[in-house]
């Protein structure tokens, strides 16, 4: 049975937390300790405020129930995530924050263990910026139509270029009336059909020198100002060395299209795909090409990604028609519920019917943007 959380903030679940916790492996006065509800779990959240533009969170906890939580997105921020214990271990991410509402789902007996750093106004605009020019420029040209797009929704009818985009949200212009309602059927299939290609553009493997930083994040020595100045200087040096992962793969032009083709393809066609052979002819290369390919550009095999694609697009199913277990499992390929249902829950951590009952309730109760 899973808990409803309606909240007026992302952390209003939590409970007032001491810093005197044992749990903790530093601590300062000025930092800001809460942790679970001992009715959902275990565990806590350390925020260290390091400068007025970045913040420092630590979480660890266990939930010993799915909880469904509906939440104001966060706006104007930017905020990259380290991944050591959840769903998708040793890889980091970074998300940019478009103040939509926050739908979804914490599955339970999951430890969710992560480092993030959350940039604000002064950082934003030269962190979002540094971000986007790491992207190639068939992902940067995604951004772009996706940042107009959301642009569009809040009302600003101008074509802007991405620099004035960022100005905008830079200077916190979008209205928070408008900013923490839900994007429109439109825009979210937009966002889906986009969102498999963003997030393998935006996560990296954590390297051993990430671990070797973090390391120093999570055992700092130090107390009072000298705490705060050290691991600043850790989170930049995180954050550097985070940003340098993004170096596009060294693949040709050519090899690169292919690549970038077979996932369009894949993202287009999969409740009926090609298999390899026929993917790889149809972009002018070979299965072991492929599959190479694959590796260095998204890091994962075609078949992986393509049920990437697959959980994806069932989960916006689940969540916006009325479409049966059976049928959400046809319209994304799969013939056999049971295999579906596996999938989905290594992918999502919940079975499907229980995901899209509540996502049900929660996106019923959301005011779409126009």
């Amino acid at each position: 049975m899973a808990t409803r959380l309606h909240l007026q903030h992302c952390t209003d679940w939590y409970l007032p937390g001491s810093t005197n916790d044992t749990r903790l492996a530093h601590a300062d006065a000025s930092d800001l300790i809460r942790i679970c509800p001992p009715q959902l779990g275990q565990g806590y959240r350390q925020d260290i405020q390091l400068r007025d533009d970045l913040s420092l969170v630590i979480l660890d906890y266990t939930l010993n129930q799915d909880v469904v939580f509906d939440a104001p997105g966060t706006e104007n921020s930017l905020e990259l995530t380290f991944h050591l214990a959840s769903r998708t271990p040793g890889y980091s991410f970074f998300y940019p924050e478009l103040g939509w509402r926050d739908l979804g789902i914490i599955p339970a007996r999951q430890r969710f263990f992560k480092v993030e750093f959350f940039f604000k106004q002064s950082a934003l605009a030269a962190y979002y910026q540094e971000l986007l020019e790491r992207l190639t420029p068939r992902t940067y040209e995604m951004v772009e139509n996706l940042m107009q797009s959301v642009f569009r929704s809040q009302g600003y009818g101008a074509k802007a270029t991405v620099a004035e985009m960022i100005a905008h949200v830079q200077k916190a212009s979008f209205s928070a009336e408008r900013h923490v309602l839900a994007p429109s059927p439109a825009l979210m299939n937009q966002f889906n059909q986009e969102a498999i290609e963003l997030g393998y553009a935006t996560r990296s493997p954590i390297t051993p020198a990430m671990e070797q930083v973090i390391g120093k994040i999570l055992n700092c020595p130090y107390q009072g100002k000298t705490r705060r100045t050290y691991l600043e200087r850790q989170a930049l040096k995180l954050i550097g060395l985070r940003l340098n992962a993004m170096v596009p793969p060294p693949l040709n032009e050519v090899d690169s299209d292919c690549i970038y083709e077979a996932a369009q393809i894949l993202r287009e066609h999969c409740p009926q795909p090609p298999n390899i052979e026929t993917l790889a002819r149809q972009v002018g290369t070979n299965r072991l090409k492929l599959n190479q390919g694959f590796h260095q550009v998204y890091g994962t095999t075609p078949f992986s990604y393509l049920r990437n694609c697959r959980i994806s697009r069932a989960k916006q199913l689940m969540a916006t028609s009325e479409l049966s277990i059976n049928q959400v499992a046809n319209a994304v390929g799969y013939t056999c519920r049971s295999k579906f249902a596996t999938a989905f829950r290594k992918q999502v951590g919940i079975n499907p019917k229980t995901f899209q009952m509540n996502m049900w309730q929660l996106v019923s109760q959301v005011r779409p943007v126009a």
